[in-house]
């Protein structure tokens, strides 16, 4: 009997370098050692695969701790073992320290040093977002506390593109998301609705007449879009629209409405500048550069741009406030739909 458990037993009574070993209590696989042979292991082949098992077994049994996901957090955050250490308020050592007895504890390594400072792995990416959530909880419990109040907490992610962004729904969220101060937002910029379909987002607010089937949520309105520029272009626009630089949508957005209108009334037009968000071509718009097709919300907040013509007929377009189902039952979702949907309907008058 060896220290592992082996129990080594000669084959047909052979006690060289040929033997068979049951791992003992440990339900790990009979494996067979030979020098040689199409049909055995060599022994660093197997002592490999169990060194693999045993750590995979380690990090199963370990039992991970507050104080290690506040380890994770400080050193995701900080990227370095002195500023992890101001953070946890403790020395530079025992960060050092913790963080190896953890990784060795879970078998597998959480920080890469990089010339960037320490980089989180996937594997500690994924405890600091669980550490964050742990720390919302406790503040939310905090503010529960002192006010008397259920408080409205986690991280709710919300998708929508650049122009609905800075136009919309910002200016909403500023009115009203300090009454919710253990309530977290992740905001990314997308013109498609592959975030909800992949659940990368839990809200998205989208400018769509066909919102997708599988989503649930709220129409908030209708704008329409006008083409617009500085003053010095709507004489030229109105004698010969072709003679106009023109600013539009790139090839990855060629099923937008302006797109189709432009190809149907101007199919000759060929635009001087293209761009890959309604948000750039607003800030060429405002420099001066040409004329666009934008829609009217955006075009009564740009500073020296007036609408150069009327609605575009056919380019009527919904807003939508939309979810997945397996969300609208959170406390936090509801509550973003409750504060956003009167304001961006006003926003949309």
């Amino acid at each position: 009997m060896w220290g592992y458990g082996w129990r080594l037993t000669g084959d047909d009574g052979c006690s060289c370098c040929c033997f068979h070993f049951p791992i003992v209590g440990t339900g790990y696989p009979t494996g067979r050692i030979d020098s040689g042979g199409p049909f055995h292991y060599k022994m660093a082949q197997t002592q490999q695969t169990l060194a693999i098992w045993q750590a995979e077994r380690a990090s199963m049994q370990y039992q991970i701790t507050h104080a290690d996901l506040s380890l994770v957090l400080a050193l995701e955050r900080g990227r370095s073992l002195a500023k992890a250490a101001e953070l946890l308020k403790v020395d530079v050592s025992t960060v050092f320290r913790s963080i190896r007895r953890l990784e060795s504890a879970l078998g597998t390594a959480l920080f890469v040093k990089s010339r960037k400072g320490y980089l989180p792995t996937d594997t500690a990416q994924a405890l600091a977002e669980q550490a964050e959530r742990a720390e919302q909880a406790l503040e939310a419990a905090r503010i529960a506390m002192t006010s008397g109040e259920q408080v409205v907490s986690g991280t709710v992610r919300l998708t929508c593109t650049e122009a609905v962004m800075h136009s919309l729904l910002l200016p909403a969220l500023a009115e009203f998301m300090s009454n919710y101060p253990a309530l977290s937002l992740e905001m990314g910029t997308s013109n498609t609705f592959a975030n909800l379909s992949r659940r990368d987002a839990d809200i998205a607010l989208r400018l769509t007449n066909t919102p997708p089937e599988h989503l649930v949520g709220r129409n908030l309105g209708s704008t329409s879009y006008v083409v617009c520029g500085q003053p010095q272009w709507r004489e030229r626009l109105s004698e010969s629209p072709a003679s106009v630089p023109w600013i539009a949508p790139d090839d990855s957005m060629q099923d937008h409405p302006t797109v189709v209108w432009r190809n149907q009334q101007h199919p000759g037009l060929s635009p001087r500048y293209q761009c890959s968000s309604m948000s750039t071509i607003a800030q060429l718009v405002m420099a001066g550069l040409g004329v666009a097709a934008l829609p009217d919300y955006m075009v009564h907040a740009l500073p020296g741009v007036d609408a150069l013509s009327g609605p575009l007929p056919g380019c009527d377009t919904q807003l939508w406030l939309l979810t997945r189902p397996d969300c609208r039952a959170l406390r936090s979702v509801q509550t973003l739909f409750e504060e956003l949907t009167p304001r961006l309907r006003d926003a949309m008058l």
